[in-house]
């Protein structure tokens, strides 16, 4: 090897193997760029930033979204080593920032380091969502109803939020237009307006998985767009006619309903104590669920009579007890009225 394979042939310095030394290289290199404006787009309504045509929810505010597009606004040669920024964000305006930002790194072996200014533009837009929310846009209504009846206060209360549940959970995993913009009571039962097609069958589901009867959807045509044809979705949720704890007649008797199975319905018949399954024709009036029950006070026990007080009237009534129940005078026991009848439930 020769001297002047280890001399830099610009400066004369000494170099290792061939070309330019660290120095020389380096001041003929650009190692850092910088965009000198930068823009955060977010939703005034609800605070969702916009990453090129994706909108995102999120939490987070100026201060941890200024230094993060800050440090993507500043590109380094891949040769650079170690690179770091530190920065100092202050605002002039309402809607303007400027980060006074220092880089340094290690470039052939040579520290580099550099300031710059950099403009961050704060933008407000209506995100998607907001958009269609404001404009009163929906894609679909779930109904749920029950099936000759009306919906009781706890079905209407749980079916609120299985749909609540539903929208957390699709909007946490980012179908930001599965939303709810309604749900309104009314006297058939309750109405959930809907953002997507998506989120009303996951609703419908939910709600017959967890409360028990079918649904259909009813698909209406509201126009098309880009040759493609737009429909607005009707699902309608029927609870079942009874639901767990319903007493009804049966035959002559009375039963306790235990569970709808299908096109079968099991129940618990008062009279004997025996669990029976039947079909939903076969059950008679609809006398009234056990939580309603009131307490009665056994005033005398004659065989399989009870003298029940009204806790109504006040009046003694005999009805007959099943040979399941133990009574004795003195006891409270749960009943139901059919008219003037006493029914002990369980």
């Amino acid at each position: 090897m020769t001297i002047q394979d280890c001399i830099c042939p610009r400066c004369g310095g000494p170099v290792e193997g061939e070309g330019l030394c660290g120095r020389c290289r380096g001041s003929s290199t650009t190692w850092v760029t910088f965009d000198p404006r930068v823009t955060s787009v977010h939703c005034p309504t609800c605070n969702s930033q916009k990453n090129g045509s994706t909108w995102t929810d999120t939490e987070r505010g100026r201060d941890e979204i200024g230094p993060e597009i800050v440090r993507a606004a500043v590109h380094f040669h891949p040769d650079v080593k170690f690179p770091a920024i530190s920065m100092v964000i202050r605002d002039r305006t309402i809607n303007r920032s400027y980060a006074e930002v220092h880089v340094r790194g290690l470039l052939y072996g040579q520290n580099v380091e550099a300031d710059m200014i950099i403009e961050i533009a704060w933008q407000k837009e209506q995100c998607n969502r907001c958009n269609r929310i404001s404009g009163s846009y929906y894609e679909g209504l779930v109904q749920v109803r029950a099936q000759g009846r009306k919906l009781l206060p706890h079905e209407v209360m749980t079916a609120r939020q299985i749909a609540t549940d539903v929208e957390d959970g699709m909007q946490a995993g980012g179908d930001r237009l599965s939303y709810i913009s309604e749900m309104e009571e009314t006297r058939e039962g309750l109405d959930i307006t809907i953002g997507s097609q998506q989120i009303g069958l996951a609703i419908s589901q939910a709600v017959v998985q967890r409360l028990g009867g079918r649904y259909t959807t009813h698909p209406k045509l509201i126009g098309e767009k880009a040759g493609k044809k737009l429909f607005r979705v009707t699902y309608s949720v029927r609870l079942p006619r009874y639901i767990r704890g319903d007493v009804v007649r049966v035959g002559k008797g009375y039963g306790q309903i235990m569970q709808v199975e299908g096109q079968y319905i099991r129940f618990f018949d008062l009279s004997n104590g025996q669990a029976r399954s039947a079909k939903e024709e076969d059950f008679g009036l609809l006398i009234g669920n056990i939580r309603d029950a009131a307490e009665a006070l056994i005033a005398y026990v004659d065989g399989d009579i009870l003298g029940l007080i009204d806790p109504g009237s006040g009046v003694t009534r005999e009805c007959p007890v099943g040979p399941w129940r133990n009574a004795l005078p003195g006891q409270h026991i749960r009943v139901l009225k059919d008219q003037e009848t006493m029914i002990p439930v369980g």
